[in-house]
């Protein structure tokens, strides 16, 4: 039997409508923070201590904004809609840098398997579930509106 992997990350919005985002350390890619989700973790809670483990800031879950699937990798990632309630930026092992992006830069600074999942947390009001190889999505929501792929 085959394991997945499961993490979580935090769509943060700030009043301003900017995006928090993360250059990873890893990779030099731009991302919304997040990570694996402990096994005794709530996934709420594993999105807020990610972000403020990746970006020095407090956070509250406000919505569940979609599920996704790196087919390559076997990592199904649940993205949450934060919001910020305290701390001050900063990067971490994980991030060497912390900027609040516009939705034009998403577009043109992030993956699109990364920036779906920012784009789908600012315009969507049901969650989506996609799959995508780690770059590019495989495929798209159903047309029937529930945002699940078949």
């Amino acid at each position: 039997m085959s394991l997945h992997s499961v993490s979580v990350a935090g769509v943060v919005v700030r009043e301003d409508g900017r995006v928090l985002v993360i250059r990873r350390a890893d990779n030099g890619a731009w991302e919304a923070p997040g990570g694996v989700l402990e096994l005794d973790e709530q996934p709420e809670a594993g999105a807020c201590r990610e972000v403020l483990e990746e970006t020095g800031l407090q956070v509250e879950a406000v919505r569940l904004t979609g599920v996704y699937k790196n087919m390559a990798r076997g990592v199904v990632a649940l993205v949450f809609l934060c919001r910020p309630v305290g701390g001050e930026e900063r990067t971490s092992s994980e991030s060497v840098e912390v900027r609040w992006f516009t939705r034009s830069e998403i577009e043109s600074h992030m993956t699109e398997a990364y920036a779906v999942r920012v784009l789908d947390a600012l315009d969507l009001e049901a969650p989506p579930v996609r799959t995508h190889d780690g770059r590019r999505l495989l495929r798209e929501p159903t047309a029937s509106g529930s945002g699940i792929a078949s």
